[in-house]
């Protein structure tokens, strides 16, 4: 995973208010916080974040040059949370954590597959990401399986994918994150479709017969 450096600012004011002047001025609020300093309240180039999200996902680290009135400082950080207004699409917030170079982080690494499984088959992915612990300079961007060939019956485990080295994993390795089963024939779907609603009996009306048996 490759390093993205940004230029970012202090923030002084705090707020529902502060925060959309922010998001006006074209910045994300946002904090960084972590290894036991205090928090520190930023704003971020909206656009230059929401490219580095989109080409690198929340994996890329940040190398952040925190512009302040008399001093300059770098922070390395990995995007923790990202707030996305759910309607306008826009990102309201941003939660970064502070990381330092040879230290382990525990993130959540995209599953891609590769290849096609073999005919007649149906192909279940479980699992779009796993968590692994990992040196924060050396996060992978994705692990990708190949299914090419696969047969009826095939199961890739979590424990089965390849891990860079000094990667361990955290999910739990028997979890399932891709089963490849035989695709039903159209005439299993189409006897599926004829059997719905067996069994089921509709309710008759009672005839005045019915009734006056049920009074003796």
């Amino acid at each position: 995973m490759s390093e993205v450096r940004l230029t970012v600012e202090p923030r002084t004011e705090f707020g529902k208010g502060a925060a959309r002047r922010t998001r006006r001025s074209g910045k994300i609020p946002a904090v960084l916080y972590g290894h036991g300093v205090e928090p520190r309240h930023l704003s971020l180039p909206a656009l230059e974040f929401a490219r580095v999200v989109r080409e690198n996902g929340q994996n890329a680290v940040l190398t952040l040059d925190v512009a302040g009135s008399n001093e300059k400082s770098t922070e390395l950080a990995l995007t923790k949370t990202v707030t996305v207004h759910p309607l306008k699409n826009y990102i309201e917030h941003v939660d970064l954590l502070v990381v330092h170079r040879g230290e382990k982080v525990t993130v959540d690494v995209p599953v891609v597959l590769t290849g096609e499984a073999g005919p007649g088959t149906l192909v279940n992915q479980d699992l779009d990401t796993i968590q692994v612990e990992v040196e924060a300079l050396h996060i992978p961007e994705q692990f990708e399986v190949s299914i090419d060939g696969a047969e009826p019956g095939t199961q890739i485990l979590a424990s089965q994918i390849q891990l860079p080295q000094g990667a361990s994993l955290v999910t739990d390795p028997e979890a399932m994150v891709v089963a490849i089963n035989e695709a039903p024939t159209e005439a299993a779907m189409e006897a599926e479709v004829d059997t719905e609603g067996a069994g089921v009996v509709e309710e008759q009306p009672e005839t005045p017969e019915d009734e006056s048996s049920n009074e003796s």
